[in-house]
């Protein structure tokens, strides 16, 4: 199930820059944390980078200095400078929400956005 919506993904030159986006139309519900994977033909799912419930940014080593994760009210963002062909990958966000506070927290998913970089 996607609940939700991603844009941002393309074909890029090794160097280039894209910015990824990811909204959820529909929750209200309080959200905990926010985050982006990616997964390589071949490869395990990833995590790329993430806001945690202490709001501050964290960002794996390979992408460090080159990803920048924020967000607003209702979209995440993923920028990505530099980027370099080993970053090619489908690029999948989530969030981390908990409806009451009787609920667990639940996780939704976005529907992925593929990120091609040519060399």
């Amino acid at each position: 199930q996607v609940d939700l919506v991603e844009s941002g993904g393309g074909l890029v030159q090794a160097g280039g820059s894209l910015r990824l986006s990811c909204t959820n139309p529909r929750n209200t519900a309080s959200i905990v944390a926010v985050g982006w994977y990616r997964q390589a033909p071949g490869n395990e799912r990833e995590l790329v980078a993430n806001i945690g419930s202490g709001g501050t940014p964290m960002s794996v080593d390979s992408v460090k200095g080159r990803f920048t994760i924020s967000r607003d009210r209702r979209t995440v963002y993923l920028q990505m400078n530099s980027l370099k062909s080993e970053d090619t990958a489908v690029y999948y966000c989530y969030e981390d929400i908990k409806p009451s506070i009787e609920s667990p927290i639940i996780r939704l998913w976005g529907q992925g956005t593929q990120v091609t970089v040519s060399s």
